[in-house]
């Protein structure tokens, strides 16, 4: 993983590589949830920066444009600032220049912000984008205007395919979809890895231990949850990944108001009342509902485990290289 260097302006892009001379290899957009689409296009602006001995640099925004401009219509979002930026250093990114979108920088028309941030002090030498690419004032500039101000200004634009797989292209929708209806089997295919939430130790009400399967409760940082059910997953705790099965719902059982995100880890017999999670989604299980009682919940969530242990069995024989005789 590279040394991201994460800016929040162009004079600070200035201050950091401009004495190098190099100049700047450039994508931009929000990159929710970093999907395979997304990462087609960032390693294509590693290569090329590697290439041409610039930097490779992300332009990306925070808040979401649309929760400034259309806040009903803002889509929750599949990932947190941080997870993104965990990203873009995964994928060799060097620069991730994050910029505070607000009134003054949706008011920038394409012409505007081009100047702004890619021929003024970034000296972009390319700048990669998607097909569907939208910038500047009411979204008025797409990827044949990048283009023809490409031309004019002195920077090469490349247009990068999008991504297909199962026969739909893979976006950010797609994403939100798959998890919000719990195919989260489907939202690793887009994602090349789980759904991930992170977060806080949130303290329980005990009800775990009442039926001999002890949780951790998370205190999701993301906006996006799966739909409620019981997941297969892997559960990042005090330094270290467990399988585990995790419920996502309100306890039905117990007549729970409010909704929480438990999870119970295999081989871990640890007590732990704060600290950070991260849930990683693989499988669905099967829906949340209410039980009779402890003791029929206590069945049940035997029988969960016991399902996740062997989705993980799968799992694990199915990466299992054969061995030559």
């Amino acid at each position: 993983m590279s040394a991201l260097v994460v800016l929040h302006s162009a004079a600070e892009w200035v201050a950091q590589f401009g004495a190098s001379q190099r100049g700047a290899v450039v994508s931009i957009g929000n990159f929710d949830g970093l999907h395979l689409g997304h990462q087609k296009i960032l390693r294509a602006v590693v290569d090329r920066a590697r290439a041409k001995g610039g930097v490779a640099t992300v332009i990306t925004f925070d808040p979401h444009p649309l929760k400034v401009l259309r806040p009903a219509q803002a889509p929750p979002l599949v990932g947190t600032l941080a997870q993104r930026l965990a990203g873009f250093a995964s994928l060799g990114i060097e620069a991730a220049l994050v910029l505070r979108f607000d009134a003054a920088l949706a008011s920038l028309m394409p012409e505007e912000f081009a100047s702004s941030f890619l021929t003024g002090d970034l000296r972009a030498t390319a700048v990669l984008v998607g097909g569907n690419f939208r910038f500047g004032h009411k979204q008025t500039g797409n990827a044949a205007k990048l283009k023809e101000l490409g031309s004019r200004l002195g920077f090469a634009v490349e247009i990068i395919e999008p991504v297909i797989s199962a026969g739909e292209v893979v976006s950010s929708t797609a994403v939100r979809s798959a998890v919000s209806k719990g195919r989260v089997a489907d939202a690793t295919r887009l994602l090349a890895k789980p759904f991930a939430l992170t977060g806080e130790i949130r303290r329980g009400e005990g009800r775990g231990s009442t039926v001999v399967f002890p949780t951790l409760n998370l205190a999701p940082e993301q906006e996006l949850l799966p739909k409620t059910g019981v997941y297969a997953t892997e559960t990042l705790a005090a330094g270290q990944w467990y399988r585990s099965a995790t419920n996502v719902g309100f306890r039905p059982t117990f007549d729970g108001a409010h909704l929480s995100v438990e999870s119970h880890l295999f081989e871990f017999n640890q007590r732990l009342t704060e600290g950070r999670l991260e849930v990683r989604f693989w499988e669905r299980l099967r829906d949340e509902r209410k039980f009779s009682g402890p003791e029929e919940l206590r069945r049940q969530i035997a029988a969960d485990v016991a399902q996740a242990r062997e989705f993980f069995r799968r799992l694990d024989l199915s990466h299992t290289t054969p061995q030559p005789a």
